[in-house]
């Protein structure tokens, strides 16, 4: 999978759930989706290492690059901004369903909230390390570190 058809794919489901999504929240859905992809052993969603730590929280570069001349953090995301051509069939079932698991607990959320919480977690404060908090960061957000610290929550709340 690669980090487009799973924005693609969050963009479709929310708007058809009638939830409402921005660019901010965009990467943070992304971000947790990577981030828990890692802690159950499944590996990274995307196979590139996809996260900056920005001052709004975990950023994928691709998915600013696809919208910034169009779009701001807090601009609203809609089906009008879905690849021409992409079919949310074509992806595996196995990851859509892992994707949809991580928006029942997320997409509830707003984008706000969503970067609040990532300000308080390991990823993003180890890559920001020694960081003034306003400034500007493209340091990225290591898959090991978010393995790690992902994983050991699982172990502090099992299923």
């Amino acid at each position: 999978m690669n980090i487009q058809d799973a924005c693609d794919y969050i963009i479709v489901r929310l708007t058809e759930d009638g939830t409402y999504l921005n660019v901010l929240k965009l990467h943070k859905l992304l971000y947790y989706c990577q981030a828990w992809s890692l802690a159950f052993g499944r590996g990274p969603l995307f196979p590139q290492n996809s996260f900056q730590a920005w001052v709004h929280g975990p950023v994928a570069r691709a998915i600013y690059d696809r919208f910034v001349q169009t779009k701001a953090m807090y601009s609203p995301v809609g089906l009008a901004d879905v690849r021409q051509g992409f079919d949310p069939m074509g992806m595996g079932e196995a990851d859509r369903a892992f994707i949809n698991s991580v928006l029942e607990v997320y997409a509830p959320l707003s984008g706000d909230q969503l970067e609040e919480m990532t300000h308080r977690e390991e990823p993003w404060i180890e890559a920001r390390a020694g960081v003034s908090p306003s400034a500007r960061c493209e340091n990225m957000i290591r898959n090991e570190t978010m393995q790690k610290f992902y994983a050991g929550r699982l172990q502090q709340h099992p299923a």
